[in-house]
């Protein structure tokens, strides 16, 4: 190969290993800022994580304390969902509206006895469940359609119990969900991440890819075998 071949070959080579730095760079310094944003987050999730994961092989207790209540109705009783979950807002002295509700239309009862064509259907009346508060309070209000009161339970969370509830997004409003959806994306994101580096930067590429195919299948057979 002539001079002029051979200084081509190596400048080709400089320009390739200044890219693959400026690529290695960038991964690192974007890897950085995406688990700087998610290290709060991350802490809370992995303690959480960790608690829910072993709660029922370990018995481990989250503080709670429940109470229940008959709360009467105004008089006329509200009509609408919408007018109950108004009214049960005041009522309840809530800061908000009801973070969930599930309405249920009234329907025929399962189990009425079908054999006698002259007997009156008998119909399940509607049911009204509206949920209120946050992570360390949750109230829950149930009301059967025709009923003069609704019967109303408090659970009061200790630490813990606040902590896997945040997890869950229990009772949590929508910024925070968004806010843990970023998270979730970044964890995505220092997953892949994580791979290109260590592609980029480790000359023992198959021992990185046989680890990387181990825990995969790992993941895959235990998941398989709890279905």
């Amino acid at each position: 190969m002539s001079t002029e071949g051979r200084t081509l070959d190596h400048a080709a080579r400089v320009r390739a290993h200044q890219r693959r730095t400026a690529v290695v760079q960038w991964i690192r310094r974007t890897h950085g800022w995406f688990g700087l944003w998610g290290a709060v987050l991350g802490l809370l999730f992995g303690f959480s994580g960790i608690w829910l994961n072993h709660r029922n092989v370990l018995k481990l207790p989250q503080a709670q304390e429940r109470t229940r209540a008959q709360l009467a109705l105004p008089d006329p009783v509200p009509d609408t969902p919408e007018a109950m979950g108004q009214w049960l807002q005041g009522a309840l002295r809530m800061s908000g509206p009801p973070n969930s509700s599930r309405i249920e239309a009234a329907k025929p009862v399962a189990w009425a006895d079908k054999s006698d064509k002259t007997a009156p259907a008998l119909t399940q009346p509607a049911h009204w469940v509206f949920n209120f508060g946050g992570p360390n309070e949750i109230v829950q209000a149930e009301y059967w359609q025709g009923n003069r009161s609704v019967g109303v339970s408090t659970t009061h969370n200790g630490f813990v119990a606040t902590l896997t509830n945040m997890h869950k997004g229990g009772g949590m409003p929508l910024p925070w969900i968004l806010l843990v959806d970023t998270l979730a994306g970044s964890l995505i994101f220092l997953s892949l991440s994580g791979v290109a580096l260590w592609m980029l930067t480790h000359r023992r590429r198959r021992v990185g890819l046989v680890l990387f195919g181990a825990s995969l299948l790992a993941m895959l057979t235990l998941a398989v075998g709890a279905l």
